[in-house]
């Protein structure tokens, strides 16, 4: 059995989440504490008990995320590890995969991407901006209605290509509210603002890129013993200098995941796609993008005991 682990991004978060899994695993509970040892704060708590508000915040989602990810991974290294073939993440979710596949230590993981959230905080603020869902397909591509928007009311670009019908556009809050009328003209079925504190995957972004960049070189990447799928192009790689190359590139790229999922499904036919964290979002992208692709969750107790138990069948035949 071929195996790819596949890592959420931010807007998956929710309280409770790795409860069960530290209660029930002591794997799991020792890597939500050494994350809480490496913030010097007690993340763990915010992920088992909320509130959801402060948990939402970006720069605590994105460490949660990651130590629930991380601590899932740890629970089932030992039995999926021989058949894991390669890993990616959407957007913070990437930076958990270079973790699971030996690029990021864990302490140095959760500091970067702590600081990776109040950079892009940071950058919110200074400079507001939005983000826009845009569901079901237009007579007009994205790129054409972002470029439109732009010229009338302020910069929009495409910032998540997620599955086919499901785009996110990010940039000047006018900008993104033109491209959602452009957009609900050329056909789309729902245009929605997202709850984002900032126009994340945007040009937008790059007062944060510096200090990204700084943060990145300190964290000591090494090089990954399994291929990480990059958003920025779909690329894999293994190599520390271009996973860092990609990792800031990610700041004010577009996450292009349908990409991302198209590459994998090729590289890795049969493959069983593992989703390491809350919720199946990716799960459901995945249901869009290659329908005959393999899913499996491995968020909570109860699917780990099933995945398990679903690897063991499949070593015994």
């Amino acid at each position: 059995m071929d195996i790819v682990l596949l890592f959420p991004g931010q807007g998956s978060q929710k309280p409770g989440m790795g409860r069960d899994l530290a209660d029930e695993f002591p794997a799991a509970r020792d890597t939500l504490a050494a994350v809480d040892e490496a913030l010097g704060a007690p993340l763990s708590r915010l992920c088992f008990e909320g509130p959801a508000d402060e948990l939402t915040l970006t720069h605590n989602a994105q460490p949660a995320l990651l130590a629930h990810g991380a601590a899932a991974w740890a629970a089932t290294r030992s039995a999926l590890a021989p058949h894991v073939r390669a890993a990616a993440g959407h957007s913070l979710g990437e930076f958990t995969a270079y973790h699971a596949a030996g690029a990021l230590a864990l302490a140095a993981a959760a500091r970067l991407v702590r600081r990776r959230g109040e950079l892009m905080y940071e950058s919110g603020v200074a400079r507001p901006g939005a983000m826009a869902a845009i569901l079901g397909d237009t007579n007009e591509p994205i790129e054409a209605i972002c470029e439109r928007a732009t010229a009338e009311a302020g910069l929009a670009v495409p910032a998540n290509y997620n599955s086919p019908g499901q785009i996110v556009i990010s940039g000047e809050v006018a900008g993104v509210e033109r491209a959602m009328e452009l957009a609900k003209g050329a056909g789309a079925k729902r245009a929605m603002r997202l709850n984002v504190s900032g126009a994340f995957h945007s040009p937008l972004m790059q007062p944060a890129a510096e200090g990204l960049r700084d943060a990145l070189d300190a964290a000591g990447l090494v090089d990954a013993a399994l291929p990480v799928y990059a958003n920025v192009d779909g690329t894999a790689t293994t190599a520390a200098a271009q996973a860092r190359s990609l990792l800031l590139r990610q700041l004010t790229s577009p996450v292009r995941w349908t990409t991302v999922v198209q590459r994998l499904v090729s590289d890795f036919p049969g493959a069983l796609f593992v989703e390491m964290g809350p919720g199946t979002v990716l799960a459901g992208l995945m249901k869009k993008i290659a329908p005959e692709a393999q899913t499996a969750p491995c968020g909570t107790v109860a699917d780990v005991e099933s995945l398990l138990q679903r690897v063991s069948e499949c070593a015994s035949t």
